[in-house]
């Protein structure tokens, strides 16, 4: 009988552990370098860059990449969302707009602080 897999990590703000289930199911035994990516022996990664989010914590992630990728990469994927959202039209166009305006601020505070 197999064992279940245990749930994916769930990275917070802060660094946080994960169990050694985890470190288990979602390490990959040898990591390997094609063309300048990391590769994982054929092992779907999203578990390994789970766990090395919640090791780390999310703002330390931020602090390390920087904020205006974080906006870019929101960015991307809230618009990606937005455009397969089935609504009234009228609504959809009304969340679009909000969610232009709430980048429009976030940007801007984001440049100001870069300042």
């Amino acid at each position: 009988m197999t064992q279940p897999r245990p749930p994916l990590p769930q990275p917070q703000l802060e660094p946080a552990g994960i169990t050694f289930e985890q470190y288990e199911e979602f390490t990959p035994q040898k990591l390997e370098l094609v063309d300048g990516h990391l590769g994982y022996g054929g092992q779907n990664p999203t578990g390994f860059h789970l766990a090395v989010l919640t090791n780390m914590g999310l703002l330390t992630a931020i602090r390390r990449v920087g904020i205006s990728l974080w906006i870019e990469a929101l960015d991307r994927y809230m618009r990606s969302h937005l455009s397969t959202v089935n609504a009234e039209p009228e609504v959809a166009e009304a969340m679009l707009n909000r969610f232009n305006r709430a980048m429009e601020d976030l940007e801007a505070v984001a440049e100001f602080l870069q300042e």
